[in-house]
C-alpha cells in the first residue's frame, strides 16, 4: 500500500468497531467492523477480519470476510483467503485462486468517479 500523508489507522485483532468509520489516511483492518468504511487512503484487511459494511478506498488488499459493496478507485487485490459477499467495483482487480466473489464485478471505470466523489466526502469529513 501506498503511504498517505504518513497517517495510518489499524483496527487491532480483537477489536470490533460499529457505525460510520471515516479515515483520511490509510487503515488496516485485523478486527471486525460493522456499519460504513470510508477512506481516503488504502485499506487492508487481515484475514481473520469479518466486515459487514459497504467499503470505499483509494486501493484495497483483502484477505478476510466482507459482506458489503466494495468500491475502489484503484487497484482491488483479493487474496486467496478473501470471501466477498456484495458488488465490486474497481479499475484493476487482482484475484488470486481459492478467493470467493459472490456478487457482480464492475470494471467499467465509474468505480474511479464513485470512488472519488467519497473520498472527497471523507476529505471534508475529516477536516
Amino acid at each position: 500500500m501506498a503511504k498517505h500523508n504518513g497517517e495510518e489507522t489499524v483496527i487491532a485483532h480483537g477489536v470490533r468497531v460499529e457505525g460510520e468509520f471515516v479515515s483520511g489516511g490509510n487503515v488496516v483492518i485485523e478486527g471486525d467492523v460493522q456499519g460504513l468504511i470510508r477512506t481516503s487512503g488504502d485499506l487492508r484487511v487481515g484475514d481473520e477480519s469479518k466486515i459487514v459494511a459497504d467499503v470505499t478506498a483509494a486501493n484495497a488488499v483483502i484477505a478476510g470476510e466482507v459482506r458489503g459493496n466494495i468500491t475502489v478507485s484503484g487497484k482491488l487485490e483479493l487474496l486467496a483467503t478473501s470471501k466477498i459477499i456484495g458488488d465490486v467495483a474497481a479499475e484493476i482487480i487482482s484475484v488470486l485462486a481459492g478467493a470467493q466473489v459472490n456478487g457482480r464485478v464492475t470494471m467499467d471505470g465509474t468505480a474511479g468517479v464513485k470512488a472519488k466523489v467519497a473520498r472527497e466526502e471523507v476529505e471534508s469529513d475529516v477536516e
